[in-house]
Order: structure tokens, then sequence, then C-alpha cells
């Protein structure tokens, strides 16, 4: 497995090791002694999520903020932009923001810590998006940061008109989120 920094250094890209051969190819998506030694991520997942989307679908930005959730995210089918919005207000990388292309094509993986914000966009036909979660879904704890904040002004690819679900379309404005 090989670490790649992003513009927030809590948020870690991660490069599995691909054997392949005319039959197809095996990865590992977690073992708990590599994510520790080879990427220092000491991460204890308790759920698993599997989500189903097409073009256009874009969710989040998500977080919950008494039961706060690392996520250890990848794509199965398609492809996406992944976004993650650092939330914490004692972190220098307050308000910034990382962004990167996860697709079955480079079958890369994010680590995004607890004190994030998370979403993604499709930009394939359709998408499977896989991942781990390192406390409950509590659905009266989520809260949704709004994906087009201005202050925010993250980089979302062109030409696609998001399909946002009401929550989505109605998050809050950063200066109005509740925050870590």
């Amino acid at each position: 497995m090989k670490r790649i920094p992003t513009d927030l250094p809590d948020v870690i890209l991660i490069e599995p090791t691909v054997f392949g051969d005319d039959r197809g190819y095996f990865l590992e998506t977690y073992q708990k002694k590599h994510f520790e030694e080879q990427l220092g991520i000491n991460a204890q997942f308790v759920q698993d999520n599997l989500s189903f989307s097409q073009k256009g679908v874009l969710r989040g930005l998500h977080y919950q903020l008494n039961h706060p959730q690392g996520k250890l995210v990848q794509v199965i089918t398609g492809e996406v932009f992944d976004v993650a919005v650092d939330l914490r207000q004692s972190s220098p990388t307050f308000g910034k923001w990382a962004a990167f292309h996860l697709s079955q094509e480079n079958k890369r993986l994010a680590y995004i810590p607890p004190g994030f914000a998370h979403g993604f966009l499709v930009l394939s036909d359709t998408a499977h998006f896989h991942y781990k979660c390192t406390d409950f879904y509590a659905p009266n704890d989520e809260h949704t940061l709004l994906y087009n904040d201005p202050t925010l002004n993250i980089s979302w690819p062109q030409g696609i008109s998001p399909l946002l679900s009401s929550k989505d379309r109605n998050g809050k404005l950063l200066k109005d989120a509740v925050l870590f």
C-alpha cells in the first residue's frame, strides 16, 4: 500500500498493491496491521455501507458531531469526485478541503478522519460507493454542510448539474454550521 499526500495532511489517499493476471486481479482494501504500520491509521471500524448512485448524484457534505465518523471510502464500480472538508475549529486546516478522483480503474481508497465533512459527486453513468465507518450512523446527529458554500469554494467538476436530496440541498453554510 502506498500513501499519497492530499491537500489536508490528515486525509490520506491510499493506492493499494494490485496483483493481476489474465484472470483478473486481487487487492487488499483493509488490513489493520498494514494500515497502522504503513499508513499511520489507527481506526476501529464498526460499520460498512454501500451506496449506488447515477451520474450527477451529489451526496454530502455530511458529518456527525456527537458521534463523529472516520471513513475509509472506495469506489467499486464507476467514478466519483470525492471531497473532505476539515470542520475542526482547532485545526490549522479548518475550513479547507481536499478532493480526488476515486474509481474502479485507479482502485484508490481514501481515509477521512473524524471531524471532517464528506461528500462525493458521481461522474460515471453509475457508481457503487463503499465505505467503512469508525462510529455507527446516528440519524439524529447527522449534519449537512452546503456543497456549494462560496466560503469553501470547492472546485466541483463543471458540466454536471448535481442531483441532490432535500437534505443536501438545504445544507448549512460553514458560518452557520455546528462545528467540532
